[in-house]
C-alpha cells in the first residue's frame, strides 16, 4: 500500500497566508487600542486607582520571594539580581526600566523617603555609587543598620506624569 502525501502548491500557501494575515490584521490593530490590565494608571487617575495598582504590583512581586540570587540574573528560572528582579516585575506591568540599578536611580522621579509608596523603588549605596535596588513593599526600614545606607527612592510608577 502506497501513502498518499500532500504537498500544498507555494502559490496556495502565500494566499493562505495573506488571507490570515489580512483578517488577523484588523484584530491586532483593535487589541493594541484597549489598555491591558493592570496598565500604569495614567495622569489623574484617583488615588485609590493608584494605589490598587501599586498595591499589584507589589502583590505580583511577592510572589518570588526566596528565589536563588544570581548575579546579572533577570529571570524567576535562574534566578535576579537586585536590578532585574525590579525590571522583570515593573515589566509586567508595562512599567519600561532598565536592568541597571545605576541607570534605575536616573528614571522616574525622586521622591522623599517619608513619601514612599508600595512599588516605588529604593536605592541604597554611598554618595555617587548605587549598590541596591529595593521595591517598596509597606514603609522604608529605619533600623540602624539600614538608615545609613539608603540613599534615595524614585516613582517609576507615576514618575512620567508627575
Amino acid at each position: 500500500m502506497t501513502e498518499t502525501m500532500y504537498i500544498p502548491s507555494p502559490r496556495k500557501n502565500r494566499i493562505s497566508r495573506l488571507s490570515a494575515v489580512l483578517l488577523l490584521t484588523p484584530l491586532f490593530i483593535m487589541l493594541a487600542s484597549f489598555r491591558p490590565a493592570g496598565y500604569p494608571p495614567t495622569f489623574g487617575a484617583s488615588d485609590a486607582e493608584s494605589l490598587q495598582f501599586r498595591t499589584e504590583v507589589v502583590g505580583y512581586a511577592q510572589n518570588f520571594l526566596g528565589l536563588r540570587y544570581r548575579s546579572a540574573g533577570r529571570s524567576p528560572k535562574t534566578g535576579f539580581d537586585c536590578s532585574g528582579f525590579t525590571r522583570f516585575v515593573l515589566d509586567e506591568f508595562g512599567i519600561n526600566v532598565s536592568s541597571s540599578s545605576t541607570l534605575q536611580s536616573t528614571q522616574g522621579v525622586k521622591k522623599s523617603l517619608k513619601d514612599v509608596l508600595p512599588g516605588d523603588l529604593v536605592f541604597f549605596g554611598s554618595p555617587g555609587r548605587i549598590q541596591h535596588v529595593a521595591m517598596v513593599v509597606e514603609n522604608i526600614s529605619t533600623s540602624k543598620y539600614w538608615k545609613p545606607k539608603i540613599l534615595f527612592a524614585r516613582d517609576v510608577i507615576r514618575g512620567g506624569d508627575l
